[in-house]
């Protein structure tokens, strides 16, 4: 077992060296990646470059007689993610830790994120105060901000290197300690949004009184990212999937989507899942001047000074159920289709802004047109009414228990 250390060690090399020794006296095993490749390295390394191109399916002089900076760190980011990978599953990484700029930050991060979560990941960065998503993705980054260039060992960047080496080394001491004292309860996943919080609160304390652990994630397209790279990992045993508003966002363009692979990672994995319609009235933009201007002639409503909601056309309703209808259909497990027929989210029922019974309809008439063969559920309630929500987990725990 071994912390890993990935830098580009043509451009970075000083800098690696000085994390790797730091890890070093820290008491930590390391292994050194090198992950440059147009310049030359005075650094030894544990993982030369050459084994990170050929794990990309290339060669570092094929990359270097190209000189395209941008296909080679391409490359070195698929390279690197298919070693750790193998390393993981060969049981050899304690913890994974990078520095570097644009360039090293996409190459370390793109092995960090081939790593379920759970395992310490650190990366220092000259990145790290902007915006971290594309990065970061749907794992538990720790993000270092470098504060200076990574470009020797100065008095800045000496702090900050050791002070993410000692953070790494806590994260690695206290690991095995954290893993023993978790609790042995199957989990159950449930997707959560301001205007489905009642539905979902109800139904997950049902379930924790059933027996099971709930993780709720919040549907603003990280959430749902995060929820399906869990499923995917295999930890988790069922899904409330009751708001799958990020649909929404991603078909019609809101800021809030979970990309295009939403609602289907417990279908190919043949785990339980009960999915509704929660807050699919609704997309998500920022501020109102934020609206692109094709909108802003939607009906919208300002939930807070930095979220602003724009009703779903009966045309876009459709567009939505029919995806929520095709994506269940495929699924491989136990699934239930779930219909509240008094509205969607907190502002769609009656005499709220977004109440819109043609637009309901269309949703739920291209759900009924898409299902196929998957348990299709109407009730004459609410998404936030108790008996929904009562209804929603009692199927999610009927199937869960003989299993």
């Amino acid at each position: 077992m071994a912390v890993y250390v990935i830098g580009t060690l043509d451009t970075k090399g000083n800098e690696a060296d000085f994390l790797r020794r730091t890890l070093d006296d820290l008491g930590m095993t390391t292994r050194l990646v090198d992950a440059g490749c147009l310049g030359q390295s005075t650094i030894s390394s544990d993982v030369s470059s050459e084994n990170v191109f050929a794990a990309a399916g290339t060669s570092r002089d094929q990359i270097r007689s190209e000189g395209d900076r941008g296909s080679a760190v391409t490359h070195a980011a698929a390279g690197v993610a298919n070693l750790i990978s193998q390393a993981f599953a060969a049981g050899e990484v304690d913890g994974v830790i990078g520095l570097g700029g644009s360039a090293g930050t996409s190459i370390a991060t793109a092995a960090m994120r081939s790593l379920p979560i759970g395992i310490p990941k650190v990366m220092i960065s000259t990145m790290a105060s902007g915006q971290v998503r594309p990065y970061v993705g749907d794992k538990d980054i720790a993000m270092f901000n470098s504060i200076v260039d990574i470009a020797g060992i100065n008095r800045i960047s000496r702090v900050i290197i050791q002070q993410a080496a000692r953070a790494m080394a806590g994260m690695v001491r206290f690991r095995e300690a954290d893993v023993a004292q978790q609790e042995d309860k199957p989990i159950v996943a449930a997707t959560m949004f301001g205007v489905t919080t009642p539905c979902v609160e109800h139904a997950r304390s049902l379930l924790e009184e059933a027996g099971f652990e709930v993780l709720v994630f919040h549907a603003t397209g990280n959430g749902g990212q995060a929820m399906e790279s869990l499923i995917a990992d295999g930890l988790i045993a069922g899904v409330l999937d009751i708001t799958t508003t990020e649909l929404a966002d991603e078909l019609v363009g809101g800021v809030l989507s979970a990309g295009p692979n939403r609602l289907t990672a417990a279908g190919r994995a043949g785990i339980p899942q009960v999915i509704s319609v929660g807050a699919t009235d609704m997309v998500n933009f920022g501020p109102v001047d934020s609206i692109p201007d094709r909108f802003r002639s939607r009906l919208l409503h300002v939930h807070n000074p930095t979220v602003t909601l724009m009703r779903t056309t009966p045309e876009e309703n459709r567009n939505i159920g029919a995806e929520i209808g095709r994506k269940a259909q495929t699924a491989t497990g136990p699934t239930i289709l779930m219909l509240p027929l008094k509205g969607v989210s907190a502002i769609d029922r009656d005499g709220q802004p977004f109440y819109d019974p043609s637009a309901q309809n269309a949703l739920f008439d291209a759900i009924r047109e898409t299902r196929g063969d998957v348990e299709l559920v109407e009730m004459d309630s609410h998404i936030n009414d108790e008996e929904f929500a009562e209804r929603a987990a009692k199927f999610l725990i009927d199937i869960l228990k003989p299993q």
